[in-house]
């Protein structure tokens, strides 16, 4: 099942849908002079994908906090946190799968890049069994990635550079998908922008960026005139992920609002009040005090622990363990959890599909239908993918030297898993050997040559043996275990 996105209307009306999945793998940039749009294309992209995957928001304005209203994000406010704790909690947030918007408005500038750049880093330094897949949306992101030197330090544009620099070259691996949004493609590094492979190119001026913007979008220099006549809320969209030409695009309505109006026009006050004010002005002492600062005194930083808690009900302190389930629950729990695997594999196009995706919606599902405890960690779902594309009914197994195979196959790489114990299946049952149509299904692929391939690779590493009888059909031996298939033909259909 493929998962879109409603982005708004094309130029003749038709809606312009944006494939989540193909986004999440190829990252998206979008362009735009000030008040052309792109912070409304981010809330509208936030909002439509929301319940789908976890968001991290990094708000120079705070234009994004209102999200938490309607869609339950975990706003922290970096003016509150230390480097250190930011740090920390960004593991927490990856951890725990939260989305959360960081708003960094009351925060200096440099502060600014530091916070950001210490958040990122923690979500990039996560623990492999966190590495799901998350958006990461970064708004003006040319303040934190510039392309040249400005009034900050040395020091907090490298660790903010090389935040985003890991944000959008290395983050894939990880699962972060990063999104950012810059008002000028000249201001932005060069390395960070041409990782993106998906662009909407908004209203802008300058002939650098529209020249720019057109050689992204693979136009002709003379089209690049036409980002200067784009309305507001329109833009020009390219890419894996919504079109491989490129397509006018008027994004569509929000839910929330910012809380930072537009200009908006205000009548001058009457006379009487001008005069007013100037007899204030004239009769104001010397002496008078001071101004109040700017930023009021702070409180000291909030526990971010309890924030957490407070958003994300599932999570429980290391201190306070839930509490062991009966033998009984136990095995009922992992009987709900198969049949929730069961589920999700009966889907065609489910073989295919990376395992991470698939185990966002083992995730989504297991909440749905109220199983209870916490999910399994990644490494766990991954073996237990691994069972259930081999087919592996476990009272089937029950009593015999199935674990020597599933030790065996934890020493292969995750993707050879479950072509190795659908062999081993079959060799104990003593069915036929599966077809190269079946095996490809269990390598998550649809080429029968990769399958093949894998086979000889198995037989290279001494895992198994092959042979053909008289007939051409396929025998494969589990080496080191004594089984062995039935004859199979490796041009049957898959069943």
């Amino acid at each position: 099942m493929t998962i879109s996105v409603d982005m708004g209307a094309g130029a003749s009306g038709e809606p312009v849908a944006l494939d989540l999945e193909e986004l999440l793998s190829t990252r998206l940039l979008v362009q735009g002079n000030s008040g052309s749009g792109k912070s409304h294309l981010l809330r509208r992209l936030l909002e439509q994908s929301a319940r789908w995957v976890q968001q991290v928001v990094i708000d120079p304005e705070g234009d994004f906090v209102t999200l938490a209203d309607r869609h339950g994000h975990l706003v922290l406010d970096a003016a509150e946190h230390t480097e250190a704790s930011l740090a920390r909690a960004a593991g927490i947030v990856r951890r725990q799968r939260a989305s959360v918007v960081l708003n960094l408005e009351n925060a200096e500038v440099e502060d600014q890049l530091r916070g950001a750049a210490a958040f990122l880093s923690g979500l990039f330094d996560a623990d492999r069994d966190a590495w799901t897949p998350a958006m990461i949306v970064v708004d003006e992101a040319q303040l934190f990635a510039p392309a040249a030197g400005g009034e900050v330090s040395d020091e907090a544009r490298r660790l903010s550079l090389g935040a985003m620099t890991n944000l959008m070259c290395r983050g894939r691996k990880r699962g972060l998908a990063g999104v950012i949004a810059t008002q000028r493609l000249a201001k932005l590094a060069k390395n960070v922008a041409a990782e993106a492979s998906n662009f909407m190119m908004g209203r802008t001026f300058l002939d650098i960026d529209m020249a720019r913007a057109a050689d992204l979008l693979g136009m002709e220099r003379r089209q690049a005139e036409m980002f200067r006549d784009l309305p507001r809320g329109q833009f020009v969209a390219l890419g894996p992920a919504v079109s491989r030409r490129p397509l006018p695009v008027r994004i569509g309505a929000v839910e929330t609002a910012s809380r930072s109006g537009g200009p908006r026009l205000v009548p001058p006050p009457d006379a009487g009040a001008i005069e007013e004010a100037r007899e204030m002005i004239a009769n104001a002492p010397d002496d008078a005090p001071a101004p109040p600062p700017r930023r009021a005194p702070r409180a000291p930083p909030p526990d971010i622990l309890a924030q957490l808690a407070q958003f994300q009900p599932t999570f429980r302190a290391a201190a306070e363990p839930p509490p062991a389930p009966t033998p009984e629950e136990a095995a009922a729990r992992e009987a709900r959890l198969a049949g929730v695997l069961r589920r999700i594999l009966l889907d065609p196009e489910a073989p295919f599909r990376p395992p991470a995706i698939l185990y966002q919606d083992f995730q989504v599902r297991c909440r749905i239908e109220e199983v209870a405890g916490p999910p399994p960690d990644l490494p766990s779902f991954r073996r237990m993918l691994a069972l259930a594309r081999a087919g592996v009914d476990a009272r089937a197994v029950d009593g015999t030297d199935w674990p020597q195979a599933v030790a065996r196959a934890e020493a292969l790489p995750e993707d050879a898993q479950g072509v190795f114990l659908l062999l081993a299946r079959s060799a104990l049952a003593g069915d036929p050997c599966p077809a190269d149509e079946t095996l490809a299904l269990a390598y998550g692929t649809r080429s029968a040559g990769r399958a093949r391939r894998l086979l000889g690779w198995l037989e290279e590493q001494g895992c198994i043996v092959t042979r053909t009888d008289r007939a051409g059909r396929r025998i494969v031996a589990i080496a080191g275990l004594g089984w062995e298939t039935a004859p199979g033909d490796p041009n049957a259909r898959a069943a």
